[in-house]
């Protein structure tokens, strides 16, 4: 019993450090869509400009895009066949732990601790994070449509650190156009 309670603060940090990090992602697209055709991109200024968030983030968003673009091929052009917006949200999470991991002995005696719960007693923690949210929508050049959409929801991690804010950035692109192109499925 006490090997198993010496492990479970442990696996929650861990749990909670996981979830600070990671990226969610969801995408969706239009399945008459050959994503094959598509070689070349521009930025689409009019919905960039929309996106309610400083323009030193944009700048990095941008570069994050354009980086992970080149890596699949694409190849930035005055006349493109697809045109890459971003929009983003952002909202405050308040997490509430409760801190009680006792055995459920409530008040009065357990064979571990008389008279109260022992550690872990001490009513709720709460914790507030900022959780954003990253689009990042492709749509036709010539049709001007939107052809796919990919979003990223995590934790911003909110930093005065330069280099990490980047790579935060950086790592909410990457994982969003991880589902680009789609995997389109063909029934037989």
């Amino acid at each position: 019993m006490k090997k198993l309670r010496n492990l479970t603060l442990p696996v929650m940090v861990l749990m909670l450090l996981a979830s600070c990090t990671s990226v969610r992602v969801l995408s969706d697209y239009d399945k008459e869509v050959n994503f094959n055709a598509y070689k070349t991109y521009a930025f689409y200024k009019t919905g960039i400009d929309k996106a309610h968030i400083s323009d030193l983030d944009k700048k990095r968003i941008l570069r994050a895009i354009e980086s992970e673009m080149e890596t699949r091929g694409f190849v930035k052009s005055e006349d493109p066949d697809i045109l890459v917006s971003i929009f983003t949200k952002e909202k405050e999470q308040v997490d509430i732990y409760n801190n009680y991991w006792g055995g459920g002995f409530g008040w009065g005696w357990s064979p571990f601790f008389y008279g109260g719960y022992g550690p872990g007693w001490g009513g709720n923690n709460i914790q507030s994070r900022t959780e954003g949210s990253l689009y990042i929508d492709l749509i036709d050049a010539k049709d001007k449509e939107l052809v796919w959409q990919g979003k990223g929801i995590g934790n911003l991690g909110n930093t005065s650190k330069i280099e990490k804010k980047e790579a935060r950035i950086k790592e909410f692109v990457t994982e969003i156009l991880e589902a680009y192109p789609p995997s389109i499925e063909t029934s037989k």
